[in-house]
């Protein structure tokens, strides 16, 4: 009976750990994603902040262009990065939690491994 257990207990951990890994990758991928789109918006906001007062700038709007300043530009850019870093640390803490969630359930079978040896 106790074997029964300690087999359905291995099976479970096994599926929370691919499930988690699954998890993981696609959070560290989304972190790569966003860190790459950071990247991007400074080299923007460097090449606009180069550019004159009156230069004429358009941002894109869906699969449009609207003519904005580039003060609104240089708003709208830094609102999106502030917006990708919450993402980040959203993703960063996911991560942190799922992978204590494992530990903690490893953790747990080897409780039950070690009683089941003292019986």
């Amino acid at each position: 009976m106790a074997d029964q257990e300690l087999r359905k207990a291995f099976v479970e951990l096994q599926m929370k750990m691919t499930e988690t890994n699954q998890r993981v990758n696609f959070a560290q991928v989304q972190i790569e994603n966003l860190k790459r789109s950071n990247i991007r918006i400074d080299l923007t906001q460097k090449e606009i902040s180069e550019l004159p007062p009156e230069t004429k700038t358009y941002e894109s709007i869906g699969r449009m262009f609207m003519l904005e300043p580039i003060s609104t530009v240089c708003k709208n850019l830094m609102s999106k990065k502030q917006a990708n870093e919450e993402k980040i640390k959203n993703h960063e803490s996911n991560i942190s939690r799922w992978t204590d969630s494992v530990k903690q359930s490893e953790e747990n079978l080897r409780e039950m491994i070690a009683l089941h040896r003292e019986k």
